[in-house]
Order: C-alpha cells, then sequence, then structure tokens
C-alpha cells in the first residue's frame, strides 16, 4: 500500500466510495440502495461518539497502520 495509505486515510476512503456508489445504484437501479448510505452514516455518526469503527478494527487486525486524519500542524 502506498505510505498515505492507513486506518484513518482508508476508513475515510471506503465510506466515500460506499456513499457514492449506493448513491450511483439507487438512480441507476433502485431507490433501495439508500439504505446503505444511511447505514454508512448511522456507522459513522456512532463511531464519533463511542470511538468504534468496525472497518478500523479489521483493517488494524491485517497490519494496516495507524494514522492522524486530520493533522492541523502550524508550518
Amino acid at each position: 500500500m502506498a505510505a498515505s495509505s492507513n486506518i484513518d486515510t482508508l476508513v475515510f476512503r471506503f465510506a466515500g466510495i460506499f456513499i457514492l456508489l449506493s448513491l450511483l445504484l439507487s438512480q441507476l437501479h433502485s431507490v433501495q440502495w439508500l439504505w446503505l448510505t444511511a447505514f454508512v452514516g448511522a456507522d459513522m455518526l456512532q463511531a464519533s461518539f463511542t470511538g468504534f469503527c468496525p472497518l478500523a478494527k479489521i483493517l488494524a487486525k491485517i497490519g494496516v497502520g495507524e494514522g492522524s486524519a486530520f493533522s492541523c500542524k502550524a508550518h
């Protein structure tokens, strides 16, 4: 994986991909795909309160390194 691929960035990538994919599928196939969008959003919301993210746990178990999603260092 690229040097910038860590748990934080991969979680954001996966969430973005699943949201955009479900929105596309809802327009091309069935409005029921919006339930996937709702699920991803609800999971992101609960993770912001609890700190528990299933995807982050899976990525950690397969050896993906931790990262700092938002680095606000002053230059």
